[in-house]
């Protein structure tokens, strides 16, 4: 074991990336570690347990650079629908990642941020619970391919060469005001659907208007129960899996324990807020991701549950200093 423990993070300015590199830092039990930032369009500051290095993870040469007496790697990086981009990140920047970990003297262990995205997340029925043994299927795009591409070849490295590693999978990620600006008609909506595409810009506008809540229904007329996870949650799962064996080579489901409901959603706002609602038909299909295995190997648990997602989203005031800015590629 080296020395010092040093843990790189790619992707470190994102929301989890920043939400991990704080919490991380003033937890006691890792008072030893020293935090490595890989960063590529955005730069933290420094300071005594925080070093940056800059580039992209598709160099190798950067990548050798970054991993240089690293003991623990945090993988994060990613692109969304950017197809000229995200195999260079995805499959590329990955396979160097690993390379320079199986040939490390110092390493010790890789945990990647995965997503459900790999596996079809609403764009496909799920009549049972998805786990993590469910194949993967990821919906039309390269981003949801790039999902499945990262977990397949991590599970590789463990067949091929005994790597420690384990995957978190997480479905759509929550901090701040997010999900209550994915319940928005207007322009700022976060993510999709686009509900003012689905019902067109005149009655989007008076939605607006009146803070009306979209209820999302399936091709059956009933409400999509679809999956999220508070970024609080997902670094809380981050750090019982740092150095722990029984997640060793595992993937583990880190998600709410039931998902959203936005039939549930349009009640409870309606009820606390006296916000109305609108039913709006889609081609989307109720999902329920299995989060069982990461509370029995674990030990972790949701803090968030659907009352505090929205009253933390509702309750949230943003200070000058802090717009709304959603980075892809981040």
């Amino acid at each position: 074991m080296a020395e010092i423990q040093r843990v790189l993070v790619t992707g470190p300015t994102g929301k989890v990336g920043q939400a991990f590199i704080q919490r991380f830092l003033t937890e006691p039990k890792f008072d030893a570690f020293v935090v490595r930032a890989l960063c590529h369009n955005r730069l933290l500051e420094p300071h005594h347990r925080l070093e940056i290095v800059r580039g992209s993870i598709d160099r190798l040469e950067t990548v050798r650079q970054a991993m240089q007496d690293v003991t623990h790697v945090l993988h994060l990086a990613t692109c969304k629908e950017t197809p000229d981009q995200i195999m260079d990140v995805a499959v590329k920047g990955l396979f160097w990642l690993l390379e320079t970990c199986r040939l490390s003297t110092t390493f010790e262990q890789f945990i990647l941020i995965g997503g459900d995205a790999g596996m079809g997340h609403f764009y496909y029925p799920h009549p049972v619970p998805v786990t993590e043994q469910q194949k993967h299927s990821g919906y039309p795009g390269c981003y949801a391919l790039s999902k499945v591409l990262e977990e397949v070849m991590l599970e590789q490295y463990y067949i091929q060469y005994n790597l420690n590693g384990c995957c978190l999978r997480a479905p759509w990620i929550m901090e701040k005001d997010d999900f209550k600006y994915q319940l928005s008609f207007g322009d700022d909506v976060f993510g999709g659907p686009r509900w003012r595409d689905l019902v067109g810009a005149e009655q989007a506008d008076e939605y607006g208007r009146m803070q009306t809540i979209p209820v999302m229904l399936d091709p059956a007329g009933q409400p999509v129960k679809r999956n999220f996870v508070h970024v609080e949650d997902l670094v809380s799962a981050i750090l019982l899996a740092f150095d722990q064996p029984r997640a060793r080579q595992q993937t583990f489901n880190i998600c709410m324990d039931e998902p959203v409901d936005y039939g549930e959603v349009a009640r409870y706002l309606a009820e606390t807020r006296s916000l109305p609602a609108v039913e709006i038909r889609t081609p989307y299909h109720s999902t329920w991701l299995d989060n069982a295995k990461a509370k029995f190997l674990l030990g972790w648990r949701a803090e968030y549950d659907l009352k505090k997602l929205i009253e933390s989203a509702w309750g949230y005031q943003r200070a000058p200093d802090d717009p709304r800015v959603v980075w892809y590629p981040g």
